[in-house]
């Protein structure tokens, strides 16, 4: 499969239209250490298929409640984009979970259940008549659905430039993430246009990031200390999985949790950050042309 090329970055697409890709992956005969050798930092990168589908949804329902009060008729065009592009994630993720994951004997029931129901439940629309409440309630949706959308940006970037493929990462699992992850860096910018659409507000962002980091930060600890329990290929216990997680982000198969949850939290609260201040466009978009799910799905 094609290496993404650090190259690229310095290359200037021009001007980019998100729009769904349609993509296949076979996740047949693939062992569930995707990484040979490195079970931590398969199981962690794997978490994302657990948690997207559900997460992603919601997404897709925020910004489909959103679009008919957003008038700029470039913004609509791209939450059309993106709410495709996000679409296609939940699905594909989805089936890694159930052919893949669940397939080899992983259960994440209850990680399942926690997700859905936060997202399922607790952050679904108002029950209340009141405009004004429900308007807010929406905002608020919004800026956190921009918080999350800084980190899935980072781990975009962060797979298309990582050593999976210096360590022999089965090379459709490493496309998923990366197809997905230059997917997050094209769109970097619609969520928090959006959501300063609805309200540029900095402290709205502020307190969106609180929300945003903290779940993030707890749901990364929890869900690899559950999967690598519920993994039948290994016995870890959770002092040896922090060691194994620090020696894998050192050896840039994981991202490092400091960059992750502390660097890029601070870059994000820079009063006068842009999304544009993360990752790469061209080099996004040149893997895109040449990753072969969506070539795949081509032929």
């Amino acid at each position: 499969m094609p290496r993404p090329n650090r190259v690229d970055r310095d290359v200037d697409p021009g001007p980019v239209q998100i729009q769904p890709r349609q993509v296949h992956f076979d996740f047949s005969d693939i062992p569930l250490h995707w990484i040979p050798g490195h079970p931590v930092a398969s199981d962690v990168i794997g978490l994302l298929n657990v948690a997207l589908p559900a997460i992603e949804r919601w997404i897709v329902a925020t910004f489909n409640e959103a679009l008919p009060l957003v008038d700029d008729p470039r913004l609509a065009d791209e939450m059309r984009g993106f709410i495709g592009q996000e679409s296609i994630h939940a699905d594909t993720h989805e089936q890694a979970l159930h052919d893949f994951m669940v397939g080899k004997g992983l259960d994440p029931k209850t990680l399942l259940r926690d997700v859905d129901y936060l997202f399922g439940k607790l952050l679904r629309p108002p029950a209340s008549a009141n405009p004004t409440r429900r308007y807010n309630q929406l905002r608020d949706r919004l800026w956190l659905i921009a918080a999350f959308e800084h980190y899935t940006a980072v781990l975009g970037d962060f797979a298309l430039n990582s050593s999976w493929d210096d360590y022999r990462a089965d090379p459709t699992l490493a496309d998923l993430f990366r197809w997905h992850g230059a997917e997050e860096v094209e769109h970097r910018h619609v969520a928090h246009d959006v959501a300063t659409y609805f309200s540029d507000s900095y402290w709205h962002r502020i307190g969106a990031m609180a929300l945003a980091v903290s779940f993030l930060a707890v749901s990364f600890q929890r869900g690899a200390a559950y999967l690598i329990k519920k993994d039948p290929e290994v016995d870890i216990g959770w002092w040896r999985l922090q060691r194994m997680r620090y020696l894998d982000a050192r050896a840039g198969l994981l991202p490092r949790y400091r960059t992750l949850f502390i660097t890029n939290t601070l870059d994000y609260l820079r009063p006068g950050f842009t999304p544009d201040d993360l990752g790469s466009t061209a080099q996004a978009v040149a893997y895109l042309a040449r990753s072969p799910a969506a070539r795949a799905a081509h032929l």
